[in-house]
């Protein structure tokens, strides 16, 4: 009897283990085969969007080395075929783009620097201290993100106009911090959020005050978001058109976009040689800042800093 009883059993449990040992490898087998269909499809489209981003650069640095044959050809190539540098001396030698450059340097790195200064306290109440005015906030800076500068450029103007800042790098740069400020704010309010209170509550235990807290714990933790902040206003600034157009009118004052349309002619026919030139150079000082400091710009500093 014990024998009838129990041989009918472990063949059922052996039939329910092979079956399910049979059946785990066939579902991580397909679990792990749309992992790889889900990366391959990420690293697809990364590849099209750096190709998107690549190519003009590519082309524009083909073009500035092109010499004037080549540039009128009906089918150019992407390679030079007799590389030259005269765009480059006739860009230098049309236009004042050492100056020019200078001038853009000075109104985007007052302009960054003043910005992250004056959002970074702003930053951390709002993120810290949630409230429905922090909230209204919030929402304001978003929205205005949406507004045309052609609505804000005529009372922009005459607040200048009444303080003397026109045809003035001060007023540019003023205007530039007023501009960057709002996406500086959004942007450095989620940094800290992103930041744990865990650590400021622990140095709150060992002793320490509200200012060494923000000075020793809170800054250095958010050192990348401002780095990535300053980074964005920078490039920002630097590519400005419209306002400098409209607010500098002295030569020696102009910024770099502005002295790049002096390379069309008033009807309109670009001389497109020096105006390749002097585009790639303008493009260089925003891709040297990036290189330098972008080992900054990571999300590694915080890893390890709490156990959960």
């Amino acid at each position: 009897m014990n024998g009838r009883l129990m041989s009918p059993r472990p063949r059922t449990a052996d039939r329910r283990t092979v079956s399910g040992r049979t059946g785990r490898p066939g579902r991580t087998a397909n679990r792990r085969a749309a992992k790889r269909a889900s990366r391959a499809g990420q690293y697809l489209a990364l590849l099209c969007y750096l190709a998107f981003l690549l190519l003009p650069l590519l082309w524009l640095a083909s073009t500035a080395f092109k010499p004037p044959r080549e540039l009128a050809s009906l089918h150019p190539g992407w390679i030079p075929d007799h590389p030259t540098l005269d765009n480059f001396r006739q860009a230098f030698d049309e236009q004042p783009l050492l100056r020019a450059a200078a001038n853009s340097l000075i109104a985007a790195g007052c302009a960054a620097a003043l910005a992250v200064v004056v959002a970074t306290p702003m930053a951390y109440v709002m993120a810290r201290h949630r409230s429905a005015l922090s909230r209204a906030a919030t929402g304001w800076v978003v929205v205005s993100q949406a507004f045309p500068l052609v609505l804000v450029i005529i009372p922009l103007f005459l607040i200048l106009k009444n303080l003397r800042l026109i045809d003035s790098l001060v007023g540019l740069v003023a205007v530039y911090v007023v501009w960057a400020l709002p996406f500086a704010l959004w942007m450095l309010t989620g940094y800290v959020r992103a930041l744990p209170r865990e650590l400021e509550e622990a140095a709150a235990v060992d002793g320490a005050g509200r200012a060494r807290i923000l000075v020793s714990v809170t800054a250095p933790l958010l050192a990348p978001g401002i780095v990535a902040t300053a980074l964005f206003a920078f490039i920002t600034s630097w590519n400005e058109f419209f306002f400098a157009l409209v607010l500098l009118k002295s030569p020696e004052k102009q910024t770099m976009p502005v002295v790049l349309t002096h390379f069309i002619g008033a009807e309109g026919v670009a001389d497109l040689g020096p105006l390749a030139a002097a585009a790639l150079l303008a493009t260089l000082p925003s891709l040297a800042l990036f290189a330098v400091i972008q080992r900054r710009i990571t999300g590694g500093v915080l890893a390890g800093a709490v156990k959960h």
